[in-house]
């Protein structure tokens, strides 16, 4: 859970943590645009690229990087596996399976491919913005944007409390493996029944603490956002620079497809 959840990277200084997370959020955006709207896996594939190669470089270990991608990789196999042999006309390969012969088709294998290159692109924008930048200043950057301050609040809330309701679970998962609760299936069909109802209970009962905590503090309904200074001049300079490559990069996707 620590190596699936930790922001403790957000923190160090370097190069990418110093710039703006508003300009962050823009180079990300527009780069999710072109991974999710391109025709060829080429620029996914080279956005995914790029993002692994500046893991590699702020030294991120690996096995966080596995843990991370592990479930995009699954999603990606089985999306390019059934759209090959779902999608398309033009055969490629039969197999037998038991009873059952499977058809790969080139056209499935090409929009699998495609579907599976746009997925690892997004996802390692997405993982690489989230290693750089701190989740309260994405927060209060969104809220810079016009993002409605009520779906911030709920964001910031889940995104503390998801913490604290793992600690239970783990808590709670500890406790019953000392009791011999997993040691058959039954046992552990009974344990992981008790495990889920256990953290509904505790969800509730962590809201209503929550609730009252806030109103001591004097919460009437909004959750105050401190200001952000003006973007400066360099990390203006690094966003037209950013984007002007995203763009290149679009049409020379556009102009070698056509």
């Amino acid at each position: 859970m620590f190596d699936l959840f930790s922001d403790i990277f957000t923190y160090r200084d370097n190069a990418l943590t110093r710039i703006d997370p508003r300009v962050k959020l823009l180079i990300a955006f527009a780069a999710l645009v072109a991974v999710v709207t391109a025709g060829r896996s080429v620029l996914p594939l080279l956005f995914f690229g790029l993002c692994l190669g500046s893991v590699a470089a702020l030294r991120i270990p690996a096995r966080l990087v596995a843990v991370r991608l592990a479930a995009p990789l699954t999603i990606v196999a089985l999306l390019v596996v059934l759209q090959t042999f779902v999608t398309g006309s033009t055969p490629i390969h039969t197999f037998a399976l038991g009873g059952w012969r499977l058809t790969a088709k080139a056209e499935g294998l090409h929009q699998g491919t495609l579907l599976g290159a746009r997925v690892l692109g997004a996802v390692s924008i997405v993982f690489l913005l989230s290693l750089v930048t701190p989740a309260h200043r994405i927060f209060q950057a969104l809220r810079w944007f016009g993002i409605s301050r009520n779906w911030l609040e709920i964001a910031i809330l889940m995104y503390r409390y998801i913490f604290v309701l793992m600690d239970s679970v783990a808590n709670i998962a500890a406790a019953q493996k000392l009791r011999l609760g997993y040691t058959t299936r039954g046992r552990a069909l009974r344990s992981f029944t008790t495990l889920a109802g256990a953290t509904i209970i505790n969800s509730f009962e962590q809201a209503e603490r929550t609730t009252n905590a806030m109103r001591l503090r004097g919460y009437r309904g909004t959750m105050p956002f401190g200001p952000l200074p003006a973007i400066g001049g360099r990390d203006r300079l690094i966003l037209g620079l950013s984007l002007v490559f995203i763009a290149a990069a679009c049409l020379i996707e556009w102009w070698v497809g056509r």
